[in-house]
């Protein structure tokens, strides 16, 4: 809601300011924008890391079922919420403030690489779980009947969760990694036209 939200309000903001219907000094509009593109930043740093969160979430119930309720508590809940908008929103001010620091940008590229080699290992293993008990299911009824059929279900469900996480986050981290790498290559250029794609793909990833 947030990443869509923000983003509408910016487009909304500067077609006003085109159309002349809305008339501000300079220095306000600077504020506005950045204020804005604040709300853009952290809601897009805090949705990735809530995908994270859920992640980790998931594993915790499968591999500790029994000691879920007592690991995962209201209380951990809330300070587990809480601690993601308090980061998401200091590393966007962080972020809006020195965007043109390649340090800031490759720390983001980084935090993005992490969460998706975290989701990658928790969800393999959450899979390579499901099947070891597909196979032990099958292994212990007579005569013994194979699963392929919830394997490939899962493996399916596997490949469009993270399929779909990279297809629509990639193209923006790598936007920011051509920043980085080589800002006035022709290619690079033409790349950074995009950019608005690249946002409209994030939304879409809250969406699906």
């Amino acid at each position: 809601m947030l990443v869509s939200i923000s983003n509408l309000a910016e487009m909304l903001f500067m077609l006003l300011l085109e159309h002349g219907v809305l008339v501000m000094r300079p220095s306000i509009v600077r504020h506005m924008d950045s204020v804005i593109d604040m709300l853009i930043c952290s809601s897009v740093v805090s949705s990735l890391s809530f995908l994270g969160v859920i992640a980790v979430d998931r594993y915790i119930t499968i591999f500790y079922a029994l000691r879920y309720h007592s690991i995962m508590t209201l209380q951990r809940a809330v300070v587990t919420m809480a601690s993601v908008w308090l980061a998401s929103t200091v590393s966007s001010t962080v972020l809006i403030t020195y965007y043109r620091s390649n340090t800031i940008l490759l720390c983001l590229i980084g935090f993005f690489l992490f969460m998706l080699v975290l989701m990658l290992v928790l969800y393999i293993h959450m899979f390579a779980l499901a099947r070891h008990h597909l196979h032990s299911i099958s292994s212990q009824q007579k005569p013994p009947t194979a699963h392929h059929g919830g394997s490939l279900k899962g493996a399916v469900t596997l490949t469009i969760l993270l399929g779909v996480f990279f297809i629509c986050w990639g193209p923006f981290f790598f936007h920011l990694i051509l920043i980085v790498t080589c800002p006035t290559n022709p290619f690079c250029t033409c790349f950074f036209s995009y950019f608005n794609l690249f946002l409209i793909l994030i939304i879409c990833n809250s969406v699906i």
